[in-house]
């Protein structure tokens, strides 16, 4: 996750956990409706292990992003690093951060999630963001 060894993290978190409940809420629907399949007469009760079974991995699969998108702070840049298999990392230095802001909702607000634009790098529902934007900002000051 970092560049060079003596690179000190200072922050590492997920994002919050409100990006989890539409893509599970469509998993449970389909769940549901796999379920439902199942009190249908012989050949349409066929089809619904294969429903049951693609809403898990869909559930599976969000879950599975969520755990493996970091946002890394060190002393020297912010990172946003994504993937499993094919891993992928957007960072901005310090020296080239310009503004720092948080963008938050009513609902964000309410449940600790918003959005922190660090220079070029956008991070969405992200947990705790005005204290992560201090920390970003005394960090480049």
């Amino acid at each position: 996750m970092r560049e060079r060894d003596d690179e000190q993290v200072i922050l590492e978190a997920r994002r919050h956990g409100i990006v989890l409940v539409g893509p599970l809420l469509r998993a449970l629907v389909l769940a549901v409706a796999g379920g439902l399949l199942l009190l249908v007469p012989w050949p349409g009760s066929v089809g619904a292990p294969v429903v049951i079974g693609i809403a898990a991995c869909l559930a599976l699969r969000c879950v599975w992003r969520w755990e493996a998108t970091r946002l890394v702070v060190t002393r020297e840049r912010v990172l946003l690093s994504t993937g499993i298999v094919r891993r992928r990392q957007a960072g901005v230095r310090f020296a080239r951060l310009g503004t720092v802001e948080v963008e938050q909702t009513l609902l964000g607000r309410l449940l600790g999630y918003g959005t922190l634009v660090a220079g070029d790098l956008e991070v969405s529902c992200i947990a705790r963001p005005r204290e992560v934007g201090r920390l970003v900002e005394r960090l480049a000051g």
